[in-house]
């Protein structure tokens, strides 16, 4: 929260020199070592992931949110832009936008050997509620795979990590969670 504190925070008082609310913008080369990491944590899911599917899977992953955050305008760390979006300062930017952007992008790249899991966390709680694409080997859990996190670290610059080792958030198959609110609503609207 201290992220939050401090973006709300410098709307009234300018941050100290040298400090940032957001990195600055990946460059090629930080780009290039990013789509091979993200390669290798793809390929490393199982033998059966095809290498070039792992390596256009990584580009589009890396490269694809920062044209987004370019047509979108995202310029704030992502709280901040959220309230732009709600208050109709911006048109896209939440979190649901990037994961339907990832998801839509990477669907159209036809994949056989990486499967795509749509994830949501924190919708069983109040904390602000969170949407995400996770990349598994075809067959493989939603747990078992790689969180493609485009909004967390802020305009379009991708997170990515083992679903089992985030430390920030628990993920829920978003179907999971919609069978889940449906039944809470039905069972809210019964009269006792």
């Amino acid at each position: 929260m201290a992220g939050l504190g401090l973006g709300l925070l410098a709307g009234c008082a300018p941050l100290p020199e040298g400090a940032a609310l957001v990195p600055p913008a990946p460059s090629q080369a930080e780009q290039q070592a990013q789509i091979a990491a993200l390669t290798a944590a793809l390929r490393g899911l199982s033998p059966g992931v095809s290498p070039a599917e792992a390596a256009r899977a990584a580009h589009v992953a890396v490269t694809q949110p920062l044209a987004w955050a370019r047509e979108w305008q995202v310029v704030d760390p992502p709280l901040a832009h959220n309230f732009k979006v709600v208050h109709g300062i911006r048109e896209k930017g939440v979190c649901q936008d990037w994961a339907d952007a990832m998801e839509i992008a990477l669907t159209a790249e036809r994949f056989r050997t990486l499967q795509l899991h749509r994830a949501l966390a924190n919708a069983r709680n109040i904390q602000l509620e969170h949407a995400t694409v996770i990349a598994t080997a075809r067959g493989q859990p939603m747990d078992q795979g790689i969180i493609l996190d485009p909004w967390r670290i802020g305009q379009g610059r991708l997170y990515f990590g083992p679903v089992l080792q985030d430390d920030r958030y628990v993920w829920e198959a978003r179907e999971a969670v919609r069978a889940w609110k449906r039944q809470w609503h039905a069972e809210a609207l019964t009269p006792r």
